[in-house]
């Protein structure tokens, strides 16, 4: 194949993936697909035919590897652990490259776990196997850099260069202009109701390699194994690979136009959208045709039970909601509180049957993590409050311990009693 640029031609036939890789790691238990900074402007249609090309280069692979493995991960159905991929690519790379430019890999099924909600039932995600992880954050790195400047500004997930911090600093401040009402709108299971073939025309419109979309088209169709049972995909983009965030910001981006274009004030993380009106009966309004545009043009569903119309104190978004009055402060969601220290409750009565250091060791990153999300907050004294309840958890744990474990005093039984007869 005759490449046309020196870039292309550093698509090379052998990738050193032994070499340690540079920069910072992502932490274990962020999002499967991570942003990457948006250094290059968007490139020009003309250019979109040879972006498998891209997807190909050393580079690019590189640091796909290297997101892959610092996000660890479970195994797909082939059983591939993330720590064996470097060795298996330095074996059959050539053989992969080679499907990959010529249009014919195939992926294999995502293995279905199903993930306990927080506030009820379960959230379905499929785990490709590590090489199509690996090679679908190769594809979501070079659609990224082409894709998020065309993105809506209020859209916040997924994002290089943006978080939920950003998003609900974004709403407080509408609410602070005056806009008090809510429409909180929440679409029921989203990412298994994508319409596959609206979402291929969205993206055949800003591609024009046909490799490239053979092979979107392929993992979107993989299928799923359940049970060792292997299901066809007919609509949905599975949570759990790294494609699927970028793809749903594709989606729901014609959602931010067209609220764009009605002048709404908005802010949209990944699927929770909250729109910010004036009054109560606008809300309504805006509840109803938000609803109609998302059911016949985006061909989704309004989950009715969990979308409202209310003041924002009355709602959680991200984790946070918002103080009454004319100065909105974020506070921290009761339901997020009440996951706390439930959490912490779990593992302080383990406590019981394991070790303090190994309590503590399980606690601390537990903590740390939550502190440094929902300290964002503007009551420092309901951390200070958490804190203080933490350390009575731990004395308490600690108090058990010592009971369980001190030796009875002489002439006693553990129970304080005296020793039975004839011991």
């Amino acid at each position: 194949m005759n490449l046309r640029s020196d870039k292309q031609q550093n698509i090379q036939t052998e990738l050193n993936f032994s070499l340690t890789p540079v920069g910072e790691t992502c932490e274990a238990g962020k999002e499967e697909a991570e942003s990457l900074p948006t250094v290059h402007a968007p490139k020009s249609p003309a250019s979109t035919n040879r972006l498998m090309e891209e997807v190909c280069e050393r580079e690019n692979m590189r640091e796909a590897l290297r997101r892959v493995k610092a996000n660890k991960g479970s195994a797909g159905i082939d059983r591939m652990t993330v720590g064996a991929i470097a060795d298996y690519l330095k074996q059959h790379w050539l053989a992969i490259r080679e499907r990959l430019l010529n249009g014919t890999y195939e992926p294999k099924p995502v293995r279905r776990v199903e993930i306990p909600k927080p506030d009820g039932g379960v959230r379905k995600l499929g785990i490709p196997c590590v090489l199509d992880r690996l090679i679908q954050q190769a594809v979501m790195q070079v659609l990224q850099r082409q894709w998020d400047q065309t993105f809506s500004d209020h859209s916040y997930g997924f994002r290089p260069e943006r978080s939920a911090h950003q998003a609900v600093a974004q709403a407080q401040q509408y609410i602070a202009e005056g806009h008090g009402w809510c429409v909180d709108l929440d679409l029921e299971q989203f990412f298994d109701r994508v319409n596959h073939d609206k979402l291929m025309g969205q993206i055949a419109k800003r591609v024009e390699d046909k490799r490239l979309l053979k092979l979107i088209r392929a993992f979107l169709n993989a299928g799923v194994m359940e049970n060792g049972l292997v299901s066809p995909s007919v609509e949905g983009t599975p949570q759990g690979g790294p494609l699927s965030p970028l793809l749903s910001n594709l989606v729901l981006d014609e959602l931010d136009r067209e609220l764009e274009r009605r002048g709404h004030r908005f802010v949209r993380y990944a699927d929770d959208c909250n729109i910010y009106v004036r009054s109560e009966w606008a809300g309504q309004r805006v509840m109803d045709s938000v609803t109609r545009f998302i059911t016949h043009v985006l061909k989704l569903k309004v989950n009715e039970k969990k979308s409202a119309v209310a003041r924002p104190q009355e709602r959680k978004f991200l984790g946070f909601s918002f103080t009454a009055g004319p100065e909105a402060k974020r506070v921290i969601a009761p339901k997020a509180l009440d996951r706390f220290k439930r959490r912490i409750r779990e593992i302080t009565i383990r406590a019981k049957g394991v070790s303090m250091k190994t309590t503590i060791e399980e606690l601390a990153p537990y903590m740390r993590g939550w502190r440094g999300y929902f300290g964002f907050c503007e009551t420092p004294e309901v951390l200070v409050a958490l804190t203080r309840w933490v350390r009575l958890r731990l004395r308490a744990a600690m108090w058990r311990q010592w009971k369980n474990t001190a030796p009875p005093p002489r002439g006693t039984d553990r129970t304080g009693g005296a020793p039975a007869v004839g011991k």
